[in-house]
């Protein structure tokens, strides 16, 4: 079996088994042995669909990456870990379906040579559908060198030509798209239990939404913010529908919602002193 092949290969990933917070709230809101459907928007190199199989080795995996040299190393890891409930697809998730203008990021900080989270390069991460703003402040060694034409798709027609009804969890991870992904999901949002992002502050994309715009947006289809990890800048949140959450258990609840208050408390210091650093650097 498939399950069996990955994990006679764990000892190539390592620190696989030491999970990130909203990887150990999944596991709470996910039975690890159900059915589940997860869409991985904006993959790179499939390394966080790789992860949740191990979590999940029963869940289907919708993996997008519209970067031909990302989707590559996708279809390398989906062979070299046989994951065969991995579904990739070589498209961008937006607001409209079509083709699209994608801004290519590369490079590398100094005095590092390995990235952390064992993918292949440090500089394929932020590649946008809009032009960079303030990320090449933020990350003097990103460049954005070159441009593409990928091909788009909204989440609504993806789901409905591929018959979903349902999702249990998108992890999204789009550079300051992450608004036309959902503007582009409207219908089938309605039938998603939870969402993790990233949303930003400023603009480290020129014309990209920002966090105030994200949270009306989710908060207006009944979703709950239960991890904030942003800080002055960015970071990461995980929604999870109202209705959802309701009728999880009372100690399930209970968990989350003293998770929901650390990481609120640790946000409100990160972006105070966060900011407070960001002025005496730029000042300088």
């Amino acid at each position: 079996m498939y399950w069996e092949s990955i994990a006679s290969k764990i000892n190539e990933m390592k620190d696989l088994t030491k999970l990130s917070i909203h990887e150990k709230v999944i596991t709470k809101l996910f039975r690890v042995q159900e059915k589940l459907s997860f869409f991985d928007i904006g993959a790179c190199e499939g390394l966080s669909s790789l992860r949740y199989l191990l979590l999940f080795p029963n869940a289907e995996i919708y993996t997008f990456e519209p970067v031909p040299e990302n989707f590559a190393k996708v279809l390398k890891n989906k062979e070299k870990y046989k994951l065969e409930k991995l579904k990739p697809f070589e498209v961008g998730l937006s607001s409209v379906i079509g083709e699209a203008t994608f801004y290519l990021s590369s490079g590398a900080p100094p005095n590092k040579n390995i990235p952390a989270d064992d993918s292949s390069e440090f500089g394929n991460k932020s590649s946008s559908l809009f032009k960079p703003g303030i990320t090449k402040e933020i990350h003097p060694w990103l460049k954005f060198k070159d441009t593409i034409t990928i091909k788009t798709d909204t989440l609504d027609r993806f789901c409905e030509n591929h018959n979903i009804s349902s999702i249990d969890f998108i992890h999204m991870d789009v550079q300051g798209a992450e608004l036309l992904v959902l503007q582009g999901g409207k219908k089938i949002l309605e039938k998603v239990n939870s969402i993790w992002l990233e949303v930003e502050k400023v603009l480290l994309y020129k014309n990209q939404a920002l966090k105030n715009e994200i949270e009306l947006f989710l908060s207006n289809h009944g979703f709950v913010c239960q991890l904030n990890k942003v800080n002055h800048i960015s970071g990461d949140q995980l929604w999870v529908k109202k209705d959802y959450f309701e009728q999880l258990n009372s100690q399930t609840k209970f968990y989350l919602s003293f998770l929901k208050a650390k990481t609120q408390l640790k946000s409100i210091f990160s972006s105070f002193f966060g900011q407070i650093i960001y002025n005496l650097k730029k000042n300088k």
